[in-house]
């Protein structure tokens, strides 16, 4: 009996887990604030559920902000051909996306696009299609 509580227990704890750390699109971010930004990377992080981007952004007034653009899973993006090595530090790309509703430097990213051009999608939670 104190096995089967246990695993219940721990079951119970994994699927809230993993509950919480999965939002829909429309918790986070603001389809009404698209966004553009241009920057340098800074770091690529290949976590589960999202990738994440990170992008030094300056400003009009010149200030810096490191933005974070969230990417789909990392296995959604290997396999449209996007890996570890497609951004190195310093890469200088163009990010679509939307903004997030409290307006912190975090965006749900769309596409990049890449110095030479090659637009790769980022797999985006937003799932109405707008742009």
């Amino acid at each position: 009996m104190l096995i089967r509580t246990v695993a219940l227990a721990a079951a119970l704890l994994i699927t809230n887990t993993a509950t919480w750390a999965h939002h829909a699109f429309a918790a986070e971010f603001d389809v009404k604030k698209p966004i553009k930004l241009r920057g340098k990377v800074t770091k690529m992080e290949w976590i589960n559920p999202h990738a994440w981007i990170h992008i030094d952004v300056t400003d009009e007034s010149g200030m810096v902000h490191d933005w974070m653009i969230e990417c789909g899973a990392p296995n959604g993006l290997l396999r449209r051909g996007f890996t570890k090595a497609s951004l190195p530090v310093g890469t200088e790309i163009l990010v679509t996306g939307w903004r997030a509703k409290d307006d912190s430097f975090r965006a749900n990213g769309s596409d990049i696009t890449l110095p030479d051009g090659k637009t790769l999608f980022l797999g985006s939670s937003n799932t109405d299609g707008a742009k």
